[in-house]
């Protein structure tokens, strides 16, 4: 029996559940997309799919909407995948074990990708109803939003006629977003040489912590792993003589890495234990109340492969430890807006090179030039290299909405209250979508999920069944 089978609106849940049991994490989309497609084509709808997976539906208005506007609604494909440690689930090729638990919707020792799963589901819903008020609806599911939003960057528009869209891939009730950064993935490289070193082995984690949404939630205070791994081997290096083998952490550029690692070298392994043990305490201290599971340990492994030499555990150390990462600067007009930060979400150690990959994101291009220059200098002082990719553009307030005025009036009716307008510090489709789509008028919206792109991550169902009332009411008046 479907574990979401007792829920309200049954459509819309029965669409998220068939979803969740499609592995369609970033990069990972073709089985799901063409899932949509085969959608479209036993109900007769126009359809297009693309090379990258990208999929557009379209449904013609219903009766008495003829001679409305189309209205865009727009989610992506993609997942954040994240597990537990220890969780044995392979997301490239299982579905997700999803669970309820009282008010919410989860996924058992993994993400759940209510971010953005909730949006394709409630737009196969809307397409699959044959008693819902609509003007013509234009569904666009793109992929890789998570990766850099690679599918949007690439998306054929010509077959949208509408120009007011609705983005459904926020994650707070009551919140409108008219506005977001822009961003970038920038990834640092730096060449290693390896000479053989004799010593100990020992694994150094730096783990336990909360991780989140690198745009949403960097301004938190949450510690980021693989951050700390560079003060770890920083503290460790200044006990004894020390050589880096490899070190790794995180799994997404956009989402903070909970624990990271690294494998070393050391003539004096009790020194850097005693080491490490001091800078737990420093950094418990630090971090007590946005990460109070924070741990340091330093564990016995064999040295396996061939170390790094002392020049190369040099600059891979400068490198962890000089690195920018986190708010860089705040907003001058929108208080406790960040304008400017970056995030580094994934580490990884190759046989030549260390790579730090970050999710860069600002509101003002200057600022997001400046730190991709900052970035560039430290390497090529550290004689590493950049690399850039996924740039997308920020979304710009538009002070003239029809949509936003519309989807605050039935608001005001239907939750006896005023929304929240805002601008956000995450990447949102609409920003690229919008330099497609010449005039186009736009909102984000979304029901409340929780921690998202962490393992923790959950959905109210009482907040959907609300978001889909909205929904559907802002539809019916939109003629």
């Amino acid at each position: 029996m479907a574990v979401l089978s007792g829920l309200e609106p049954q459509a819309v849940f029965h669409f998220f559940e068939a979803l969740c049991a499609i592995p369609h994490g970033s990069g990972n989309t073709k089985a799901v997309s063409d899932w949509c497609a085969a959608f479209a084509r036993a109900r007769g709808l126009e359809y297009h799919q693309d090379a990258l997976h990208n999929i557009i539906l379209i449904k013609e208005a219903a009766p008495g909407y003829e001679g409305a506007e189309p209205v865009v609604l727009q989610g992506h494909l993609d997942m954040v995948c994240e597990k537990e440690p220890g969780c044995s689930k392979d997301l490239d090729r299982e579905g997700l074990d999803l669970e309820v638990d009282g008010d919410f919707i989860a996924a058992r020792g993994t993400t759940l990708g209510g971010d953005d799963g909730i949006a394709a589901a409630m737009c196969l819903a809307l397409l699959d109803a044959g008693d819902i008020p609509h003007p013509r609806l234009e569904v666009v599911l793109t992929v890789d939003e998570e990766v850099g939003m690679l599918g949007a960057a690439a998306l054929d528009v010509s077959p949208l006629r509408g120009r007011t869209l609705i983005n459904l891939d926020s994650e707070a009730e009551g919140v409108f977003t008219v506005s977001c950064a822009g961003g970038n993935r920038t990834r640092c490289l730096l060449p290693v040489r390896r000479e053989p070193f004799g010593g100990s082995g020992l694994r150094v984690t730096a783990g336990g912590l909360a991780g989140g949404h690198s745009g949403t939630e960097i301004h938190r205070g949450r510690a980021n792993a693989s951050m700390l791994l560079g003060r770890a081997l920083r503290a460790a290096g200044r006990a004894a003589q020390v050589r880096l083998v490899r070190a790794a952490g995180g799994g997404k550029d956009n989402a903070i890495p909970t624990e990271s690692w690294a494998q070393i070298v050391t003539s004096d392994p009790a020194a850097v234990r005693r080491a490490l043990e001091d800078l737990e305490g420093e950094l418990r201290r630090e971090y007590r109340t946005a990460d109070p599971g924070l741990f340091l340990k330093a564990e016995d492994c064999p040295a396996g492969e061939t170390p790094m030499d002392a020049e190369s555990t040099r600059r891979a150390v400068c490198m962890l430890t000089c690195l920018p990462n986190g708010v860089q600067a705040m907003s001058g007009e929108i208080p406790g807006l960040v304008q400017t930060s970056l995030n580094l979400g994934i580490l990884e150690t190759a046989e030549e090179a260390l790579s730090a990959c970050f999710s860069v994101r600002s509101a003002l291009g200057s600022q997001k030039e400046a730190l991709k220059d900052r970035l560039a200098c430290l390497m090529e002082e550290l004689g590493g290299t950049v690399e850039y990719s996924g740039d997308y553009p920020a979304w710009e307030y538009r002070e003239e909405s029809p949509l936003r005025e519309r989807m605050v009036q039935v608001f005001r009716e239907q939750y006896g209250r005023e929304p929240r307008i805002e601008a956000i510090h995450a990447g949102v489709e609409c920003g690229l979508l919008a330099g497609k789509l010449p005039g186009l008028d736009c909102v984000s919206i979304g029901p409340d999920l929780l921690e998202i792109h962490t393992p923790r991550e959950r959905m109210s169902i009482p907040s959907v069944q609300r978001v889909w009332a909205f929904l559907l009411e802002v539809l019916k008046r939109s003629k």
